[in-house]
């Protein structure tokens, strides 16, 4: 059986087992005692992923930046992948603001429902709000920011990538010295560095192996993940948040299926029925993980494998896209900001709205690629607009399932860039290619 097909399987055992535990009426601390058991499973196969997500970025970006040796040719491909990633991200957004005030699903929640869910939620909202008001008191310019991107100390960068509490760039920075690192790798030269680039393919080919060995926990680990999930939030407040949920995957709908396919066709020159074949496997992965920097290994597996595309364009795009070019983030801030001001009877002029947008293509440029990871995001950008941070609380319930389904398009949007990115370069390869 392929591992995909296991994946699936443990993902409707996973949502199954927890709908029946929770209609059997089991007392509140059976339920957490089954929790507690349940949990370590799932959390030590996302450990396992993201125990070499930092090994993996910094093999797989210097590589993939060595291996493109001309630093020209590198700067070309980082501004289309730039330029390409707002763009879509426009669109995105746009997308998402047009369904909000096509439908207006803040009208459907009731009070009761609202105060039910603030009270259930609130220690979460509270932890979201404290590190969007850090960031919110943060006055600092752009140069400050870029400034920080910078890493003094990229060692202390890679240890706290993951915290939420730590103040440098992260993930940000660790690309950054990767980008750095694999640009002087080129300049200097093939003959001088090739032990070097042995060590770093040795080190990504260990990195895939010990993947490979996490991914075969994989089925258990996303059943145990999804069991917790129906069990913690439940079926009442998807039927209280239907109309929010179902503009979300709509609108996360159109923008795979329309605008990925319009790209694909006619600006990467792909069959979209068939692309979308070919990376069953990582959809299913960033589904079930809720993670772009979970997913990263098996989206550059399937690009290189399946999708035939360069392993320099693969590693280089897909690396910077897990972090950099989120279209589905940037869509799901969009919707849910203007849905929690609608729920707050918040009035957002027109101006308002573009600000939003604006925003929200900024954020989903460098917002965490793990679960959650957007949430802090989110309540900065209401607390921008006059909407109480608390509103957050609002949507914490049915998170997990949008975060699953904006993950994939996140996910299917880098391997989309990177056909995309391998057809104009290819093209401008045909285009210089020198008279025999």
């Amino acid at each position: 059986m392929k591992l995909h097909t296991k994946i699936f399987i443990g993902m409707i055992f996973g949502i199954g087992a927890g709908l029946v535990v929770k209609n059997l009426g089991l007392p509140q601390e059976t339920l957490d005692s089954i929790v507690k058991w349940v949990e370590p499973i799932g959390r030590i196969f996302m450990n396992l992923i993201f125990m070499m997500v930092i090994p993996l970025i910094l093999s797989a970006l210097i590589l993939g930046i060595a291996e493109i040796g001309d630093v020209k040719k590198l700067g070309r491909m980082g501004i289309k992948l730039l330029v390409y990633t707002i763009i879509v991200s426009f669109i995105a957004v746009l997308i998402g603001v047009t369904m909000v005030n096509l439908f207006n699903p803040g009208g459907t929640i009731s009070a009761d429902t609202r105060e039910y869910l603030v009270s259930e939620f609130g220690a979460e909202a509270a932890k979201a709000k404290a590190q969007a008001e850090a960031i919110e008191a943060d006055e600092r310019t752009v140069g400050d920011i870029l400034a920080q991107i910078i890493p003094r100390n990229p060692f202390d960068e890679m240890v706290n990538a993951f915290n939420s509490n730590h103040t440098g760039g992260g993930l940000l920075s660790v690309m950054f010295f990767a980008l750095i690192f694999g640009v002087a790798m080129a300049a200097v030269g093939e003959e001088k560095t090739a032990t070097l680039k042995r060590f770093l393919e040795g080190l990504y080919e260990v990195v895939i192996k010990v993947i490979g060995y996490a991914m075969a926990l994989a089925p258990y680990g996303v059943a145990a993940l999804l069991f917790n999930m129906v069990l913690n939030v439940g079926a009442d407040f998807l039927i209280s948040l239907l109309w929010y949920v179902l503009i979300v995957l709509g609108a996360l709908a159109i923008h795979q299926f329309v605008v990925y396919s319009i790209i694909l066709k006619y600006f990467a020159n792909r069959n979209p029925v068939q692309f979308m074949k070919d990376i069953g496997e990582v959809t299913l992965t960033a589904f079930s993980t809720s993670s772009s920097n979970a997913t990263l290994p098996t989206a550059i597996r399937v690009s290189v494998e399946k999708l035939k595309i360069p392993k320099p364009i693969a590693h280089f795009v897909l690396t910077i896209g897990s972090t950099g070019n989120q279209n589905g983030t940037a869509l799901f801030e969009g919707i849910t900001v203007l849905f929690l001001a609608q729920v707050f009877n918040v009035e957002l002029t027109l101006g308002s709205q573009i600000t939003v947008v604006l925003l929200c293509i900024l954020a989903g440029v460098g917002t965490a690629g793990v679960p959650g990871g957007s949430l802090p995001v989110i309540v900065t950008i209401l607390v921008s607009i006059g909407v109480p941070g608390e509103a957050i609380a609002l949507i914490y319930g049915v998170d997990r399932i949008l975060d699953m389904s904006r993950t994939t398009l996140n996910v299917n949007g880098d391997i989309t860039a990177a056909a995309y990115i391998q057809h104009v370069e290819a093209k401008h390869a045909r285009k210089h290619q020198q008279p025999q």
